[in-house]
């Protein structure tokens, strides 16, 4: 029941943000099911990782997106000399994801409250 909670509660998480940044289409939404997918079975072999899975699901789609459409989501704080480049999660493998600029440090957002700052 654990497992299935933190499952939920990422694609949740995952999918408030790519509304937020108003990329939620249905063919993005299917890399977020098929990034539930792939940490359920990595949580099934390492059930004490699954305080772990928004911020791995996150991370997952965020590197789909990457390879298939571009960088998201872009930096708010970095918006000023044509250097656009995306957030990142920390921690990387860690309890509480937030997005953060890797170039100033600044936590912009926990995972799943991007809407309160794009």
């Amino acid at each position: 029941m654990k497992l299935e909670q933190a499952l939920h509660a990422a694609r949740a998480l995952v999918l408030a943000d790519l509304a937020a940044g108003e990329v939620a289409r249905a063919d993005i939404v299917s890399l977020v099911e098929d990034a539930i997918a792939h940490r359920r079975w990595w949580v099934e072999q390492w059930p004490e990782g699954v305080a772990y899975v928004a911020g791995l699901v996150a991370q997952d789609v965020q590197d789909a997106l990457l390879e298939r459409y571009g960088r998201w989501p872009l930096c708010p704080v970095c918006t000023t000399g044509g250097d656009l480049h995306a957030l990142d999660v920390e921690p990387e493998l860690g309890p509480d994801p937030h997005w953060v600029c890797g170039k100033t440090a600044v936590a912009v957002a926990p995972v799943g409250s991007l809407g309160t700052t794009l």
